[in-house]
């Protein structure tokens, strides 16, 4: 059975590191058979001038060894023989210097590229020359570099962010402890209550991190079931009841009558969708609609949360399922499409956002049905 990445079992899939559109051992298309068909004549042409120059040179020291010895007599041959054997041996060391000038730069940039991206400099790029195979080799690497330079500075800004939406809740839980430790609050209900909702936040927080670390890392558990959609989806809206009814928001649905069930884990999409109507309900207008839909399409289940607010700024649309990418309006941390969006592709599933000013957002769940039978 192979095993490995895709692009070294000739999954025709690049790495995601190797320059788009550059040729490699993955292509499978007559591009590649050509570039091959280029060095495999190359190989041979080199391979057949080392085999001549080797021949030559055997030849012309036996034969001269044989005139030493007196086994053949042929002076003005023998002068003709050295003669040969002495040009090739030019040709060949000429030859072998022209390689050498041609190919050491480049390897040499290589090389030294690599030890400073060893040594954590990811900015560290590599000039593009040399032969089609080294140029090839050289804007990966860059694109390589490129990328885990863009890795890391991701990374620096994720934990920044998540120091941010850390300070907020224990400041509250450092300063309502110390004002009640001094005697400025009274110990009672009231005063408490900050406290007890901040740490709500950081649990909230904490659960969000391990999910998407989870997801990550491929290790999220489902514990996968057949699940009723029109109840699945009526239990949720009626969680958010009260809450809609306070933003005097409608809340409604529409689900198939004869929809399949879905093939999930409920507690894990129960959050991806009451995380979906919090969102919608903090955009909503006064007076607006939030409406759940349920449809099959194949052997899909297709769960769309629709509402007529404020939408998804142009410029966020296209990232609104990373991680801590938010409207600054936003009071939330940005992790919650990022969680659905990793715990429904856990599903095997995927998700899309359409948004506009005018008509407010929709965000659907593209979901496994059970399979029939």
């Amino acid at each position: 059975m192979n095993s490995g990445p895709p692009w070294r079992r000739g999954e025709g899939r690049r790495p995601p590191w190797w320059p788009e559109g550059e040729a490699g051992p993955w292509t499978a298309g007559p591009n590649w058979r050509r570039q091959g068909r280029r060095i495999a004549r190359r190989i041979g042409c080199f391979i057949g001038a080392v085999l001549l120059v080797l021949v030559t040179a055997i030849f012309g020291v036996v034969w001269l060894l044989l005139s030493a010895f007196g086994a053949v007599n042929s002076a003005p041959f023998d002068t003709a023989v050295a003669v040969t054997a002495l040009v090739l041996g030019g040709i060949a060391v000429v030859v072998a210097i022209l390689v050498l000038r041609r190919l050491a730069p480049p390897v040499e940039a290589l090389i030294e590229g690599a030890r400073r991206i060893e040594a954590g400099d990811l900015s560290a790029r590599v000039p593009v020359r040399g032969p089609s195979g080294l140029r090839s080799l050289a804007r990966a690497m860059n694109a390589m570099s490129g990328q885990l330079e863009a890795e890391e500075t991701r990374r620096r800004s994720v934990l920044a962010d998540i120091a941010h939406e850390f300070r907020t809740p224990l400041s509250i839980i450092r300063g309502q402890a110390e004002a009640i430790t001094d005697g400025v609050y009274p110990a009672d209900a009231e005063h408490m209550a900050p406290i007890v909702s901040a740490t709500e936040s950081l649990e909230m927080l904490v659960n969000d991190l391990a999910t998407l670390t989870l997801a990550e890392s491929g290790t999220l558990r489902l514990h996968r079931e057949p699940v009723d959609v029109a109840v699945f989806v009526n239990e949720t809206l009626n969680a958010f009841a009260a809450e809609a009814r306070a933003a005097v928001v409608q809340l409604t649905e529409h689900v198939d009558a004869d929809i399949p069930a879905l093939d999930a884990d409920p507690g894990r999409l129960r959050g991806v969708l009451g995380n979906l109507v919090t969102n919608a309900l903090a955009h909503s207008r006064s007076g607006g609609t939030i409406r759940v839909e349920g449809v099959a399409s194949g052997g899909w289940i297709l769960l769309t949360v629709r509402d007529n607010g404020t939408g998804i700024p142009a410029d966020l649309l296209p990232r609104v399922f990373d991680r801590f990418v938010k409207d600054p309006a936003s009071s939330g941390s940005g992790f919650g499409l990022a969680i659905a969006r990793d715990v429904v592709e856990a599903h095997g599933g995927s998700v899309s956002a359409t948004s506009t000013a005018a008509e407010g957002t929709a965000i659907t769940l593209r979901l496994p049905a059970v399979a029939a039978g």
